[in-house]
């Protein structure tokens, strides 16, 4: 995916999602997400480990997590995730306003990479990964402008070529030109916007 290297804030981002963790009840902990593959417990361990892998990938310091394949096992909640969570999210945010974050090459989920691309994924997942735990647990978001145009810029270019099962998100779901900027961001994470509990047994992307 090419992109330009515009540094972005990842702190909105991140303290978003982190308002979300306080709020999630346990007992949503099972229920299906927009991504088919994670239920709201999974897709909260995964962000747990993509801070931890990006927060290394911002730093350049290599190790297992930059170089595991996020795939290569089911994601599981750790014990004292809703304290250490947003601690992570928070030295996420901190990594990536490093300048140096941006420079060079860096590697995550097992994929070198420049680090001006690695940031922008970071910053992606974020956005996209908390838009799925606000709507499968009914928490209202609402990332700015200026974020969701960021996002935009970064999963458009890819999306006509994008095919199910490769890369981090599936094709893009078509939503009329006049939609609203954040569910043509969501659609061109390959997820549909109007994704509900109750139809989530259909029409839902990869995460």
């Amino acid at each position: 995916m090419e992109t330009s290297a515009k540094k972005v804030d990842l702190a909105p981002a991140a303290r978003r999602v982190a308002g979300l963790l306080d709020r999630i009840d346990d007992r949503q902990l099972a229920l299906p997400t927009p991504c088919p593959d994670y239920t709201v417990r999974e897709l909260l361990a995964h962000v747990g480990g993509l801070a931890l892998a990006f927060r290394d990938a911002a730093r350049k310091a290599f190790g297992p997590t930059t170089d595991t394949d996020p795939g290569d096992a089911r994601p599981v909640l750790e014990e004292g995730w809703r304290a250490a969570y947003p601690r992570r999210l928070e030295e996420l945010a901190e990594a990536w306003r490093e300048p140096d974050a941006w420079e060079g090459m860096t590697r995550a989920g097992g994929v070198d990479l420049p680090g001006a691309v690695a940031g922008l994924v970071a910053f992606d997942e974020l956005l996209v990964h908390g838009w799925d735990l606000a709507r499968a647990t009914g928490l209202p978001y609402a990332p700015g402008e200026e974020e969701l145009l960021v996002a935009y810029e970064f999963l458009e270019p890819d999306a006509s070529e994008r095919v199910a099962g490769e890369g981090p998100f599936g094709p893009p779901v078509p939503v009329p030109d006049d939609a609203p900027l954040l569910d043509r961001v969501i659609a061109l994470s390959g997820r549909r916007p109007d994704w509900t509990q109750a139809g989530s047994g259909s029409g839902a992307s990869r995460g």
